[in-house]
């Protein structure tokens, strides 16, 4: 199940819905992505408050890169069941922004295939942030610790 949406999500209700979606489950991982309060720019030696984010995606080409990144966990590892869910619009400061939620028979198989989803939407899913601080806004890239988790993927099978 993958959703793009501009409301924010129930952590609970999702663990359940994947619960009952995953018979014969072992583990199951989580994880929920929050907008920090402070950005660090790599290599700039600056912190900034951050007073909001804003997420822009294309509706239908975001969905079809996520439901991408959700099959190609599935034939990597044994998944049961897997939700991921992001947000869009004006997000602000310790507002939750992502949840990816895997079961598996096995809790190894839950853990690796839920730190490929997120390590693949930090990435490679086509979404645009523009942070606002201070009085500046600016767009955000993906760090380079994001692209070298990432490329760790691709020397597994």
């Amino acid at each position: 199940m993958v959703r793009v949406q501009t409301e924010d999500f129930d952590i609970a209700a999702l663990y359940q819905a994947l619960r009952s979606d995953a018979r014969n489950a072992g583990g199951i991982a989580t994880f929920t992505g929050l907008v920090r309060e402070f950005y660090e720019p790599e290599d700039e030696g600056r912190v900034d408050a951050v007073r909001s984010l804003f997420l822009e995606h294309y509706p239908g080409m975001t969905e079809k890169a996520l439901a991408d990144i959700e099959t190609q966990a599935r034939e990597r590892w044994d998944v049961l069941a897997c939700q991921v869910v992001h947000r869009v619009g004006e997000l602000h400061a310790g507002e939750q922004i992502v949840y990816v939620g895997v079961a598996s028979t096995h809790r190894g198989d839950a853990f690796a295939a839920a730190e490929f989803i997120m390590d693949y939407l930090k990435t490679r899913a086509p979404f645009w942030k523009k942070q606002q601080s201070g009085e500046q806004s600016e767009w955000i890239e993906s760090r380079a610790s994001d692209e070298l988790a990432r490329a760790r993927w691709e020397t597994r099978s």
